[in-house]
């Protein structure tokens, strides 16, 4: 299951920075706020997919076999 959650985020990583930076032009060309402005948020966003790829990684695999938690 964590290896199925971390290839997610990585396959999802790419297509929502070209979309982000998409969005960025499209704003720019709307007459918002310049690229050369905006341009910080691709680099804030791929720094939080990282941060949610690292999330994926440390959250610990179930032991095969082993019968699952019970909630109380």
């Amino acid at each position: 299951m964590n290896n199925s959650r971390l290839a997610f985020v990585q396959a999802i990583r790419g297509p929502i920075v070209l979309i982000a930076l998409g969005v960025l032009f499209i704003v720019d060309h709307a007459g918002g706020p310049p690229f050369r402005q905006t341009w910080p948020v691709l680099i804030i966003l791929y720094g939080l997919l990282k941060l949610l790829e690292r999330a994926v990684i440390r959250q610990p695999a179930p032991i095969p076999g082993s019968p699952p938690e019970r909630l109380p």
